[in-house]
C-alpha cells in the first residue's frame, strides 16, 4: 500500500475497494491494518470507497470491528442526535450555515483520537465534510498567534440553559437529567461550573491551544477558538447576540485567553482566514468511509441544500 504525504497535497488520500460489503471490509481493513495505520499517521485522514454501507446497523458494524473504546458525546458543544450506543448524527446546525473548521472535544479533558464518518444521504448541493491538517495549519498561522495561543491557552466559556434557549441544553450535552451527575462529570473533566437561579449552567475550561501528537510527536494546532467566538456566525448573529446578552461570558458561546484576556476579534477572523487556504472539500458519495485522526485533522462543513444524513462514531 502507497504511503504518501499528508494533507498539504490538497487532496484525500482514497482508497477505491470496488464493490465490497461490510464483512468483506472488515476483513481487508485487518488484513492491512498496519498499513493503514502507517497511512493515517502520515496523511491524517482516509476515505474508503465502494464500501456497501447502507443504514447505521452497518456502519456500527464496521466500526465495532475495526475501532475500540469508543466514547459517547458526553460533554459536546454540537446539536446531534445518539442513534444508537455508538453511533451519532454528524452536526445538525442549520443546512445554510458553514461549520468552522475544528477538532472534535479540542476544548474538552478527554477526545477522541479517531473518528468515522460515512454518508448514507449526500446533499442535493454541497454538504461536505470539510477537512485541514492540524500541522499544516499551524506551519501557515501567524507566528505572532502561535507565540500567544502557546504561551496564554485557551479558556472556552459555554452558557447551558436546561431547555429552552439558544444552543444545547447542559441535559442534551451531559446526556444526564441530574444536575449531580452534571457536577461529577464537571468535576471529572476539571471544568468549572455554576449554576443560575434559573437552572442553566455556565461552564470554563482551560485548554492548551496547541499540543504535541500522542504518536508522532509533532507540534499541531488543536483548539477551537473560532468556533467558540461568537463574529464567525457572521455580522447579523454576532450583533443580535451583543444585544440579547449584557457582557460576552453570558453568549452561548464564548472564547478568551487562558488569563481571562480578550481574543481580538481580528485575530480570530485571522485564524479562520488562514485555516481556509488549507482546508479541502471531499464530495461525499454514498457507500463511503471516511476516517480521520482527530488531533492530526480538523473537520467542518459546508452548507447545503436538500436532506443530508452523515453517521459518525468516535473512538480512543
Amino acid at each position: 500500500m502507497e504511503v504518501a504525504k499528508y494533507l498539504s497535497a490538497k487532496e484525500l488520500k482514497v482508497i477505491e475497494l470496488g464493490a465490497v460489503n461490510s464483512e468483506s471490509f472488515v476483513s481487508f481493513y485487518t488484513a492491512n491494518k498496519d498499513e493503514v495505520e502507517t497511512l493515517l499517521r502520515k496523511r491524517g485522514a482516509i476515505k474508503f470507497t465502494g464500501v456497501r454501507i447502507e443504514s447505521k446497523e452497518d456502519f456500527q458494524y464496521i466500526v465495532d470491528s475495526i475501532g475500540e473504546k469508543f466514547l459517547n458525546y458526553i460533554d459536546g458543544n454540537s446539536p446531534r442526535t445518539k442513534l444508537s450506543d455508538k453511533v451519532y448524527t454528524s452536526t445538525e446546525y442549520n443546512q445554510d450555515q458553514k461549520i468552522t473548521m475544528h477538532n472534535e472535544l479540542s476544548y474538552s479533558a478527554k477526545w477522541p483520537n479517531r473518528l468515522f464518518f460515512s454518508c448514507i444521504q449526500p446533499a442535493e448541493s454541497g454538504g461536505e465534510t470539510l477537512l485541514a491538517d492540524s500541522r499544516e495549519i499551524l506551519q501557515n498561522m501567524n507566528p505572532n498567534i502561535v507565540r500567544q495561543v502557546e504561551s496564554k491557552g485557551v479558556t472556552y466559556i459555554r452558557n447551558l440553559h436546561a431547555g429552552q434557549g439558544i444552543g444545547p441544553s447542559w441535559q442534551d450535552t451531559f446526556e444526564t437529567e441530574s444536575k449531580e451527575e452534571v457536577e461529577k462529570l464537571c468535576r471529572k473533566l476539571s471544568i468549572e461550573f455554576e449554576w443560575s437561579k434559573y437552572d442553566e449552567i455556565r461552564l470554563r475550561q482551560s485548554r492548551k491551544g496547541i499540543i504535541t501528537h500522542r504518536t508522532t510527536g509533532e507540534k499541531i494546532w488543536f483548539n477551537q477558538i473560532d468556533q467558540f467566538h461568537p463574529c464567525q456566525l457572521g455580522d447579523k448573529l454576532y450583533k443580535m447576540l451583543s444585544v440579547m446578552y449584557q457582557l460576552p461570558d453570558e453568549y452561548p458561546t464564548y472564547v478568551t485567553y487562558g488569563d481571562g484576556s480578550e481574543i481580538a476579534e481580528s485575530m480570530v477572523k485571522e485564524i479562520i482566514a488562514t485555516i481556509d487556504k488549507v482546508t479541502i472539500a471531499p464530495k461525499w458519495n454514498k457507500n463511503e468511509l471516511l476516517l480521520v485522526d482527530n488531533e492530526l485533522v480538523s473537520h467542518g462543513r459546508s452548507p447545503y441544500t436538500g436532506n443530508r444524513s452523515v453517521l459518525v462514531a468516535m473512538s480512543l
